[in-house]
């Protein structure tokens, strides 16, 4: 478990596209808290040090615990949702919702693969993850970054299902059928078959074959 991130909040009162443009381009992010009863309160954070904080996280975004600081007070939050830059991929706004320490609350987590497959190793094959996150309901202290999954015995042809998994003090919501992870046989490129005509290429002009005219038999035998 790692110590909670720390990130200063300020309340705003403007609402709308325009005032989130005028945010961003003073180096703020847009934001916004609800949960436990409380009415959703509009707040705005840096944009820099958000930017710091995701990049450290590779992915692990919604897994993490963030203490939001403003007005002399702190919430502990989760993230619930970030809205990106279609293209650019930047964050452009962020949802918070407020959790307590006895209240188990649900998630999703990355799954890691861990170790090199038999199958990659000795056969050629491939790895192949479908899944990359599942979702757990968790009290907040012992919420995991991710979830770390053993593929080092995988063989070609056999998969991972989510019932592999185990998560201690969290229960697993997704379903244990849930293929995680397999190994395909490697991508072997089909050859072009090539035709081979059964009549050999000669260099020789071929004979000229014609029927005789009977004018041409009487010369013949005029000049023998």
């Amino acid at each position: 478990m790692t110590q909670n991130i720390r990130v200063g909040a300020e309340r705003r009162s403007t609402a709308g596209k325009g005032a989130a443009r005028e945010l961003r381009r003073n180096g703020r992010l847009p934001a916004i808290i609800y949960g436990h009863g409380r009415n959703p309160e509009s707040l705005s954070i840096s944009e820099p040090e958000f930017t710091k904080v995701v990049a450290s996280l590779h992915g692990d975004v919604k897994s993490t615990l963030f203490d939001l600081e403003f007005e002399g007070n702190t919430v502990t939050a989760v993230i619930r949702e970030l809205q990106r830059h279609p293209s650019r991929l930047n964050v452009l706004h962020v949802d918070f919702m407020e959790i307590h320490a006895g209240e188990e609350i649900t998630l999703d987590i990355p799954i890691h693969l861990v170790g090199i497959p038999d199958g990659v190793r000795n056969a050629g094959g491939v790895l192949d993850q479908v899944l990359r996150e599942i979702s757990i309901s968790v009290l907040p202290k012992d919420i995991s970054e991710h979830v770390d999954l053993d593929v080092t015995d995988l063989t070609v042809g056999s998969s991972l299902h989510v019932s592999d998994i185990s998560i201690p003090n969290a229960t697993i919501l997704t379903d244990g059928g849930k293929s995680v992870c397999s190994v395909v046989p490697p991508r072997v490129e089909a050859e072009e078959e090539v035709v081979v005509s059964e009549e050999e290429p000669t260099d020789e002009e071929p004979e000229l074959i014609r029927k005789l005219k009977p004018e041409d038999t009487e010369e013949e035998s005029a000049e023998e």
